[in-house]
């Protein structure tokens, strides 16, 4: 028999309780049992309020609970982020991933918020970095509703861009002559200039208010015409063909338009 040094067997059974909390965390995260579910269902309502959070920072940042609130939801974010890191099988490929990267820069606005305030309209891309994990689509699609994925996520892509533009305008032109005065401004005229309506009671001034009225229109248009694509165009459903890779098809297809191979879509219900 051989004898193990008593700081080997340390290590061993660190390791062994750090394999199960990183499996515990990723049966609650990627899980479909009745427990996961539910951790799930409170991890997207918990989201969702910290998102409603940011929209309305703007109006609550000279309240005396802002800093208390701010810091509260860091400490959140900064939990979620590390059980999600340690769900995952590849830790650092997970980190190099764009929604993650922006979820970090999210939470340094929140940790140094008076360093970083110019920079906290960027939290409402929290709401972009949610969709583009399990939690939204999900129970969507075990309600049948997958086949309208595209659609949500083109609404939530234009929200989030009005949004994002509205705290960049807020934050760039408030108080310079441009007829801007508070948030509500911002946000009309955010809208008045995608829609390319264009009153003219509020111009942004100089020649960067200009090129950002320009960059403003160009993406809220492309926004809006790929909304409306997806809202009047048949109903379709993700589903690649084996042959030739065509991934949308309609729901009752038998064969794929493209090639004429035989399909097996299942139904929405169909888990």
């Amino acid at each position: 028999m051989v004898d193990i040094p008593k700081s080997s067997a340390k290590n061993d059974k660190g390791r062994s309780w750090f394999d199960h909390l990183r499996s515990k965390l990723r049966i609650l995260y990627h899980g479909q049992s009745a427990g996961a579910v539910r951790f799930q269902a409170t991890i997207l309502i918990v989201d969702l309020a910290i998102i409603a959070f940011f929209v309305a920072s703007p109006l609550l940042r000279n309240t005396d609970s802002f800093l208390w609130l701010d810091y509260s939801i860091a400490g959140v974010l900064t939990l979620d982020l590390v059980a999600r890191g340690l769900a995952t099988s590849h830790p650092m490929r997970w980190l190099r991933q764009m929604p993650v990267l922006i979820d970090i820069v999210i939470l340094a606005t929140l940790l140094f918020p008076t360093w970083l305030l110019n920079f906290g309209f960027l939290r409402i891309l929290r709401l972009w970095t949610l969709t583009r994990t399990s939690l939204v689509w999900r129970p969507l699609e075990k309600r049948g509703l997958g086949g309208y994925r595209d659609t949500i996520q083109a609404v939530i892509n234009l929200l989030v861009f009005i949004f994002v533009v509205t705290g960049f305008v807020y934050t760039s032109f408030a108080q310079q002559q441009s007829g801007i005065d508070g948030y509500v401004d911002a946000l009309y005229f955010t809208v008045t200039t995608m829609t390319t309506t264009g009153f003219g009671d509020i111009v942004l001034p100089g020649t960067f208010g200009k090129l950002v009225s320009i960059v403003i229109m160009i993406i809220g248009i492309s926004l809006f015409v790929r909304l409306a694509q997806l809202i009047f165009r048949p109903n379709k459903v993700s589903f690649p063909c084996p042959q030739c890779g065509l991934s949308r098809h309609e729901p009752d297809a038998v064969h794929c338009k493209a090639c004429g191979h035989l399909l097996n879509i299942p139904d929405e219900g169909q888990g």
